[in-house]
Formats: structure tokens, C-alpha cells, sequence
């Protein structure tokens, strides 16, 4: 049924909402702003170049194009200080290793490629990966499902043979526009009730759900 599955990172494979939180707000004190916690969590998907326009915005900033650049540099080598706090969830690991042979395995973050590949070296996962999408590649932020259109694309895969692992409502609405399925993993921010808002073909609590297996046949 599905010629390729594909992964978002924070949040769905990896729980790095910490080293977020803290990168976030390492960044913005140096230019003398900041904003809660909940705030960055609940944009957790949509990319750090777009979080940090919404919060200039939010603030009364002028969103510079410079600056925005500069802060998510900075965001980004704060993480990277950060890697080793980061764990993977469980069930990751075996599922990614499970699909092995069986269909086209991608990545596809909204995050930056030196973090995202920075991550997947020291986790050990760049070897389950035929192809890695991160934010710095697309135009458009999640909703916009440019990431994952680009990513079928790339694996020659019709996005109707894809499937999506999310665990964000951005991610959920992006691969439900792309024409893709989508599997929800309630181990993000973000709660049932609201990603079944979104229409996702299945929610599960983990990547360690039986009906996971059921649903891509593998």
C-alpha cells in the first residue's frame, strides 16, 4: 500500500523539546527579548525562522531578515551544545529499523539541517534514512505542505503511497494537504483532542503501537 514513510524529528522521534526551549531563549536574551515557554512549545513545528518572525512581530520588533537569520544561527548552535540531553522515544529506533527493505524511509523537519544532522549522527539514525528534508530547504513553513510534497518528490514516491509521522497539528494539517496518510503520536505538545481536530488517519500514544504495524502493513 505505502512506497514511503516519512518521519518529522522533534517531537515524533526524538524528544527535544527541552534543548527547543532553552536554545529559543538563550537567543533571545542576547537581543533582550523573551517570551514564555508555552509559547515556543506551541509553535514547535512551524520552523525557527517563522517562531522567531512571530515573536518580533509580537513584541513591536521589526522582523529583519538579518537578524531573524542570526537568531536561529544562534538557536541552532545552542541545540547542537544540547545534543546529548536529547532522547530518542521509544519505539523510534525499532520501527525505523523495522521499515528497513520494506518502503523509502525519509526525514522531513522543519528544523535546520546542522541540527537535524548533527542529531541524527550522534543518535545513530542517519543510516535509516534514504533522504533528509529539513526547513532551511523549503519556502513555506508546516501547515504548507511544501516540505513533504518535496520530499516524495525527491524519493519518486506519488504523495497518495506516502505516510506521515507527526506529532503537531502543523504537521498533521501539512501532510493531510499534501494528499498523504498520516499517523499522529500524542508524544509532542500537543493533545489528542487537538490533532484528531486535524483528521490524521490513526493516533497512537507511541512509535511502540501495535496498530501502527496494522496500518502500514509492514
Amino acid at each position: 500500500m505505502f512506497e514511503a514513510a516519512i518521519f518529522d524529528w522533534d517531537g515524533t522521534l526524538a524528544d527535544t523539546r527541552h534543548s527547543i526551549v532553552v536554545s529559543f531563549h538563550r537567543a533571545l536574551k542576547e537581543i533582550g527579548l523573551d517570551v514564555s515557554t508555552e509559547y515556543i512549545e506551541r509553535r514547535i513545528g512551524i520552523g525557527a525562522s517563522e517562531t522567531f518572525r512571530d515573536i518580533l512581530r509580537s513584541q513591536g520588533r521589526v522582523v529583519d531578515d538579518v537578524l531573524v537569520k542570526q537568531l536561529v544561527a544562534r538557536k541552532s548552535e545552542v541545540q547542537v551544545e544540547l545534543a546529548n540531553e536529547v532522547k530518542l522515544f521509544e519505539g523510534a529506533e525499532e520501527l525505523l529499523a523495522r521499515l528497513q527493505g520494506k518502503m523509502h524511509v525519509a526525514l522531513a523537519s522543519m528544523n535546520n539541517r546542522t541540527v537535524i544532522g548533527h542529531l541524527i549522527e550522534v543518535k545513530g539514525l542517519k543510516k535509516y534514512f534514504a533522504y533528509v528534508m529539513t526547513g532551511d530547504r523549503v519556502s513555506h513553513s508546516k501547515p504548507d505542505p511544501e516540505i513533504f510534497l518535496k520530499t516524495a518528490s525527491e524519493l519518486n514516491v506519488k504523495p497518495d503511497r506516502c505516510v506521515v509521522f507527526e506529532d503537531s497539528i502543523f504537521g498533521v494539517k501539512a501532510a493531510k494537504s499534501a494528499g498523504m496518510r498520516c499517523i499522529a503520536v500524542t508524544t509532542g505538545v500537543y493533545s489528542k483532542e487537538e490533532l484528531n481536530r486535524e483528521k490524521p488517519d490513526l493516533i497512537v500514544k507511541s512509535l511502540k503501537d501495535s496498530e501502527i504495524a496494522r496500518f502500514i502493513h509492514v
